[in-house]
């Protein structure tokens, strides 16, 4: 049974002001507590078992600071291949990774996890992003502007990054590390009153 909705406050166990903004557009009020965690992929772990681990990990390290909430968490990963592409440690870094996308297409996996008083939820969320074929001379322009240095694959849709994509299949939010649609429906799944459902 959940706990009655009007009572519940919701904490985001994130730092990213990405999914701030993202979850502040539905108009939701929440709290923010992000969780340190030990993000390190275990070996031969597949990007979408890697990104829910880490949601549900997030979600349960914040939720112990936070009992009477419901905390969501998420983690999102860029995967080219068998390879994982995470944030890059430098601009070179974020070159060799752009290289790598340029003129392919990739998929952006983004796991979502819900802990509250007795009950946990979780999703995976999966979208194909197509990039075009970049000329060097962008590919080290963006590396320079410093926007890729804290963004999985090394680029933000949302940002200046936006002329590197060809296509998206999928939720474009999840590209951005929050899928919209999917967060939504785990939130009325726990009866999280929703600003348009509330009475």
């Amino acid at each position: 049974m959940h706990t009655p909705v009007g009572q519940t406050r919701l904490v985001l166990a994130s730092a990213s002001p990405r999914r701030r903004e993202l979850l502040g557009q539905l108009g939701l009020t929440f709290e923010v507590s992000a969780a340190d965690i030990d993000e390190t992929p275990q070996e031969g772990e597949p990007a979408g078992a890697y990104v829910l681990r880490l949601a549900r990990e997030k979600a349960r390290v914040v939720a112990l600071r936070n009992p009477d909430a419901w905390v969501l968490a998420a983690d999102t990963t860029v995967s080219l291949g068998e390879a994982l592409l995470g944030k890059p440690r430098d601009a070179d870094e974020a070159r060799d990774m752009l290289g790598r996308l340029s003129g392919r297409t990739h998929e952006v996996y983004t796991g979502v996890a819900l802990a509250g008083p007795g009950d946990n939820h979780s999703t995976l969320v999966r979208t194909r992003v197509t990039f075009r074929t970049l000329s060097a001379g962008e590919i080290d322009w963006y590396a320079g502007t410093g926007e890729p240095l804290d963004k999985a694959g090394s680029y933000a849709m949302q940002g200046k990054g936006g002329f590197l994509v060809a296509a998206v299949e999928g939720s474009p939010t999840n590209v951005i590390g929050l899928p919209l649609g999917e967060t939504l429906e785990l939130l009325a799944r726990a009866g999280v009153v929703l600003p348009w459902s509330a009475s």
